[in-house]
């Protein structure tokens, strides 16, 4: 149903319910929430990676499932119905989507903070067709991620959306090849993984929250988190830096 595969800072949470391609239930959701909370509160993970097995990330909610009166979970508060969808974790997530991220599987995609998708990928509101609405943060972090105009075209046709065009738009941040998401999701992971933590978060957290509040609470609440990185990391990085580090724009440290 849900396993979870750990290289060294790289956590990959593995949705394997491919037999109703990876469509969720309330199980399902329980295990994927609880899986995320664990690599939150793992000191040895930097970066998860949500992968779909089978060659689908997710079909959204097993509709099957609610018709045969295993209802998701439908409460204001706690856990959304998808499982990890309301968790605001302090370490990035990537979304390696293969196949079909569509309804409640595109929410999921939309909660990662960064989206690979294979050349082959489809993203859609295509609960569209079936009354089902969007209740795991679609109708917030669409938006956010591509601007109202085109979200407002995605939510209410339900249409589907290409990797190529979704990459246009920004909804994904990279296209690789098909069969190569979960691998160039961990690559990129292992990449961010090797940065200084404390400072990554701090910035990660204080972008987040940019588009939760006003300009000025924003502007303070970043430097509120990236002015005790300076002391801890920051000093280190710059003697790398004048030690000839970094020359040239390599990362090489």
């Amino acid at each position: 149903m849900v396993r979870t595969e750990k290289n060294g800072p790289v956590t990959t949470v593995v949705l394997s319910r491919f037999e109703r391609r990876n469509a969720v239930d309330r199980p399902t959701a329980q295990a994927l929430a609880d899986a995320f909370r664990a690599f939150d509160a793992d000191p040895g993970a930097s970066v998860a990676v949500l992968w779909g097995e089978g060659g689908t990330f997710c079909a959204g909610a097993d509709l099957k499932a609610v018709a045969e009166g295993v209802i998701p979970r439908l409460e204001p508060d706690g856990d959304g119905p998808m499982g990890p969808s309301r968790l605001e974790l302090s370490k990035p997530v990537i979304a390696a989507v293969s196949g079909y991220a569509v309804a409640g599987g595109l929410e999921l995609a939309c909660w990662a903070d960064l989206r690979v998708a294979e050349d082959d990928a489809v993203l859609g509101v295509f609960c569209r067709r079936w009354g089902v609405p969007l209740i795991d943060g679609g109708t917030v972090r669409l938006p956010r991620l591509i601007g109202l105009s085109r979200a407002m075209d995605l939510i209410l046709t339900g249409r589907p959306v290409p990797a190529a065009e979704a990459l246009a738009m920004g909804l994904v941040n990279r296209v690789v090849g098909k069969g190569q998401a979960r691998a160039a999701a961990e690559a990129w992971a292992k990449e961010l993984a090797a940065f200084p933590q404390a400072c990554l978060r701090a910035d990660f957290q204080s972008a987040r929250r940019a588009f939760e509040s006003a300009p000025d609470d924003a502007l303070r609440a970043e430097f509120a988190r990236g002015r005790p990185v300076l002391e801890a990391e920051s000093l280190a990085g710059a003697r790398t830096f004048a030690q000839g580090a970094g020359r040239h724009g390599s990362f090489e440290r």
